[in-house]
This record gives structure tokens, sequence and C-alpha cells, in this order.
């Protein structure tokens, strides 16, 4: 086989006779710089031990020649050299180009995937008025939300855009309009329905239980009931214990209701608009402390699947399964748990019911070892719900009984410093891991 050896020319002073070999588009080879490889066929044993970088003799030839021997093999040879080099410099070309191409493919993907930076209020606006646009059914009603825009401004703007009609504001009654929307809903529309604040909703707890619920059913399947009730809740900066309720253990046990927590911009808007098109009443719970959370979202178009949980984190030793404003509790945690030399896997469960069980599933199949972390309180909450659906699915993958950590079941405080002191923290879900761990 022929032996290959790499130089780098100036001028080339070949005496090779170049009027006998070159192409008509290009310049004679003695008349341009090259950088070629010159194929040797005559042979030669090389030396083993001149193939390392900084080897000499001919084997490395800085600023080499092509000189035409005096034999007729050497002629051939050279000949063949430069044959040699035409191929290579064909090939590189055509790897440049290749490279170059794919470049500029993803380049163009990259400027198709265009995206826009917004807050979770923000996010879940735009989902509203996107529906609104595609489907003129598509209706909010409640307390504030025309033109003052709503008491966290999810709905601001829309009123001027939409009519009084399709953005309604209501009086102070939250079973009349709720009632009234569920009743609109049986003839056709897709309401949204928003609590000023979740507690309030309390209020119309007979219109949500008894009719949104199970009039589906009760009607033997004449009626759908495609509403979404939603509004903010959870533990605030010193709102009360009347306005820092967690009512999924509330509705959790309404037969026929579908319940999702939206925890980031991005997965906000995406649960909107699928809330929306559902045919089933879907009750969204946003938390009061996450509507200033900014993200970077997709431009497009994207909707969400109700039922399905977000791997946030992938792990090994640990599943941790949590919600809404727990998720940034938990990640904050997870990053000392890393440093401590643990390797946690965190799911966002984002459906509340029903559960996404083969997500879950799969995390506990690998890590055998699960920590549920919510705000809800302790009793009777989404967390004992799932421990028992986990218990009754996955119990032979479990190697250590399953820990819940939860909000304790008091009156949320007034006060900064014990209202803190009723929620779960950060380091209480790091002693938690370690001590599954074990």
């Amino acid at each position: 086989m022929a032996s290959i050896f790499q130089g780098v020319g100036r001028t080339a002073t070949s005496s090779f006779d170049t009027k006998k070999f070159h192409l008509s588009s290009r310049r004679p080879i003695s008349e341009r710089k090259v950088s070629f490889v010159v194929v040797r066929s005559d042979a030669a044993k090389v030396n083993p031990g001149l193939s390392k970088i900084g080897g000499r003799a001919d084997q490395l030839v800085t600023n080499a020649v092509a000189t035409k021997p005096d034999t007729s093999a050497a002629s051939t040879a050279s000949k063949s050299g430069f044959l040699g080099i035409l191929v290579f410099e064909r090939d590189i070309l055509l790897l440049v180009l290749g490279i170059l191409e794919t470049y500029l493919k993803v380049m163009d993907l990259k400027n198709r995937v265009t995206r826009h930076e917004l807050l979770l209020f923000e996010a879940l606006r735009e989902g509203l008025e996107e529906e609104m646009e595609r489907d003129s059914s598509v209706c909010i009603m409640g307390e504030d939300v025309g033109h003052y825009g709503g008491s966290y401004k999810v709905s601001k703007g829309l009123a001027p855009k939409y009519g009084d009609l399709r953005v309604l504001d209501t009086p102070i009654a939250e079973n009349a309009f709720t009632g009234m929307g569920i009743g609109a809903a049986m003839m056709g529309l897709r309401p949204i329905i928003e609590g000023m604040n979740m507690g309030f909703l309390l209020l119309a707890f007979n219109q949500i239980s008894n009719n949104c619920g199970m009039l589906h059913y009760t009607s033997g399947g004449q009626f759908k009931i495609p509403v979404v009730i939603r509004g903010p809740g959870g533990v605030g900066r010193q709102l009360g214990a009347e306005h820092s309720q967690r009512l999924e253990s509330y509705f959790q046990s309404i037969p026929g209701i579908q319940m999702v927590a939206c925890s980031t911009p991005y997965n906000a808007k995406g649960l909107m608009k699928a809330a929306i098109r559902s045919d089933n009443p879907v009750i969204l719970f946003e938390h009061v402390l996450l509507y200033n959370l900014k993200e970077t979202i997709p431009d497009e178009e994207y909707v969400l699947n109700l039922e399905e949980a977000e791997m946030v984190r992938p792990g090994e030793h640990v599943t941790i399964l949590t919600y809404s404003r727990m998720r940034y509790h938990v990640m904050q945690a997870a990053k000392t748990l890393v440093n401590k030399g643990y390797d946690p896997e965190v799911i966002d469960i984002r459906s509340l019911k029903p559960f996404d069980l083969h997500t879950i599933g799969n995390s506990v199949k690998k890590t055998h070892r699960v920590l549920i972390v919510e705000e809800c309180m302790r009793t009777g909450g989404i967390g004992a719900s799932l421990t028992a659906a986990i218990n009754e699915n996955f119990q032979d993958f479990l190697d250590a009984p399953i820990v819940c950590l939860s909000s304790q079941d008091v009156p949320t405080p007034y006060a900064g410093t014990l209202e803190e002191w009723t929620v779960v923290q950060p380091p209480q879900i790091v002693a938690a891991v370690e001590q599954l761990c074990r």
C-alpha cells in the first residue's frame, strides 16, 4: 500500500512539466500555493519510530516540493501524487460544503422556533386570549374580570377587545355567577369562572359539587359541562387564614371534576388552553406567589395534556413528587442534596386528579423511594391520596415507607414567621431525603 506524506508548501518550484498536467479551470500548479499530499508507491519501509509527532527524515517533510525523478517509476509516482492531491481537495471541499449546509439548516430551524419572555399571569392571559380568538363560545365571568382586568390582571385588556358580553363583570355572589356559568356551559358555551380568591369559591361549593361535577351523569349524558374554574390560592405573604386556603383537598372528592395546578408560565398557558378545550369541568389552581414568575415560552401554539406529570429533574436515589409553589422549595433542596452526594428525581405531578400513575410508577420502579412535598393540609390532602395510590399500585417496588411533608393542620397565621413555620421549608426536605436514603 502506498505511504502518505503531508507537507505544507510555499510556492512550488517543481521541475515537473506542469503544462502536461493541469485543469482548464485551475491556475497551473507552479503558480499557486498549495497544501498537498504526496502518495509514494516505491514500497519503501517506514520506520515506526518516525511516526510520532516531531519525527524527522522524509516521513514528514516541511515545505515539500515535488521533483521529477530520473526513473520512470518515480515519474509514475509523481503523477499518482498529483492525482491524490485532486482527490484530497475534492473531498475537503465536499466536507466543508456539507458542514455549511448542516449549519444553515440548524440556524434556520433555530430561527423558526422563536420565543418570548413573560410572567405567569401574562401567560394565563395569553392562553385565554388565544382561545377566545379561536372559539367565539369562550367567555369569562367573575368579580372585576372586565374593565379592571381581574384581581391579578389575568384578564387585563380582554374586555375592550371582546366586549362586556364575553368578559362579564359579576356581582359579589360566587354561588350566583358560578351557577350561571354552569348553565351557560350546558347550553354550549365554554365559560371561564374566576374566583377572586379560591377561598371565596367555598360559597359556590353546592354549585360545583351537585351541578358542575354531576350533571353530565345525572342527565344521562345529555349535557356536557365544559367549564373552567380558576383563581389564586395558596399561602401568600401574610394574607391571613381566610385568604390562604388550599382547596385541592376540598374538591378532589367530587366525582366528574378534573384538577390541575400550574407552576411555570409555560405550563400555565398550556394547561389553561387544554382546560378550555376539555369537555369536562376543570379546576385550575394558581398560586398567588407565582404570578410574577418569569420564563421564556415558544411563540407558536401549544397545548399540554391535562393528565400528564412533568419530569423536572431526573435522578436515581429518591422520587420527590410535588406541585405548584412547592416545586421551587424542592428544587432549592435538590441543590443541597446534590452537593451532599444524593441524586433526587423531581416530578411536578401537575394533574391533581387524576394522577399520572404511569410517570409516577416508572419513577418509583427506578428509585424505590418516595417523598411527597405539598402545601396542602396533611389530613385528607393530595399527599394522602397520592400515598394511597402508590401503595396500592407500586408497593412491591418500595424499599422504604412513603414520606409525606405537608402543611400543618392549623389556620394559617398572619404573622410572617409563624406563617412560614406552618409550610414545608427546604431544610425539612433535605432532612427527609437523608432519612429515606439511609
